[in-house]
């Protein structure tokens, strides 16, 4: 049963080059690999990924941008075996994440998403121990020895206090993945989002602590230019707001008063408020600010 992986590809060349030749340099073959080029200006990828002369590997190359919550949805619905995965273009799996994916859905075929063990590597690839990373593996994450397998209000209750999850290093059933759906309007925290949705629904989640999986960490990303700007925080308090009305409706008290509670969420806001003051951007400063403290 091949891995089904898919890049969902807009960025920088180098860190593509990268993130497709850890997959090569799998020790199982059991992989096929999809990247799917959201219209990328400069053709550096398709010529590299042609060139490779791969059966294994497709390229998929879109007429325009359609931005990254419609190439997610492009890699769903392109999904053809049992278990899928949606890798981001400048992580790196390390070479026992394909046998270690496999095995663990092998032993846990119920799990609908699988969450391996993560190293941290910043902008040169150099692996690295954050502020962040650590309270997320060591605070926020459940604790215990050997995989746990997860689901119901536990599950939901924690990952409201705080999503310590690697969104690129999970592996997630295919059948499951594609009985739902990507969130409009939450592009920084669609992915919490989806995966709350399926706990919601019933699904069950894996952790599987064997260290398979590089995530790279750096100041360029999406999510991290959004952060000291405060607009981040504005789309997870709306996010929050709707994982609690879910919660309430089926009756999971803990889930929805960790929801609204959102305590990783605010701490991390109000970390940022003083670097927004330092740099004289009040209007940061205030978003941050009443993400903390208001409702």
């Amino acid at each position: 049963m091949p891995l089904d992986i898919f890049i969902p590809y807009w960025g920088d060349p180098g860190y593509m080059k990268e993130t497709v030749n850890s997959v090569l340099a799998q020790n199982s073959d059991d992989w096929l690999l999809t990247v799917v080029d959201d219209a990328y200006p400069d053709m550096e990828i398709q010529e590299f990924v042609t060139g490779l002369n791969d059966d294994r590997i497709k390229y998929i190359r879109k007429e325009v941008n359609a931005g990254i919550t419609e190439n997610y949805r492009t890699c769903v619905g392109l999904a053809t075996e049992e278990v899928m995965v949606i890798l981001g273009c400048d992580d790196v799996l390390l070479p026992n994440y394909v046998e270690t994916i496999s095995a663990a859905h092998k032993r846990f075929p119920s799990a609908a998403v699988i969450q391996p063990g993560v190293q941290v590597i910043d902008e040169n690839s150099a692996v690295v121990n954050t502020v962040v990373d650590t309270i997320k593996q060591r605070v926020v994450r459940p604790h215990g020895n050997g995989p746990q397998l997860l689901s119901g209000e536990y599950i939901a209750t924690n990952l409201m206090h705080g999503d310590w999850l690697y969104w690129p290093a999970l592996a997630f059933r295919t059948d499951r993945m594609k009985a739902v759906d990507f969130r409009d309007g939450f592009p920084i925290i669609q992915d919490l989002a989806l995966i709350m949705d399926m706990i919601y629904a019933g699904d069950q989640l894996l952790i599987e602590p064997t260290v398979c999986f590089a995530y790279r960490r750096h100041s360029n990303s999406a999510s991290s230019s959004k952060l000291t700007d405060g607009s981040r925080f504005v789309g997870e308090r709306d996010y929050f707001a709707v994982a609690a009305s879910q919660a309430r409706e089926i009756g999971w008290t803990k889930a929805e008063r960790a929801a609204k509670l959102r305590l990783t969420s605010r701490a991390h806001a109000l970390v940022l408020v003083p670097k927004a003051l330092r740099t004289g951007d009040t209007k940061a400063a205030g978003i941050l600010a009443r993400h903390a403290f208001w409702s």
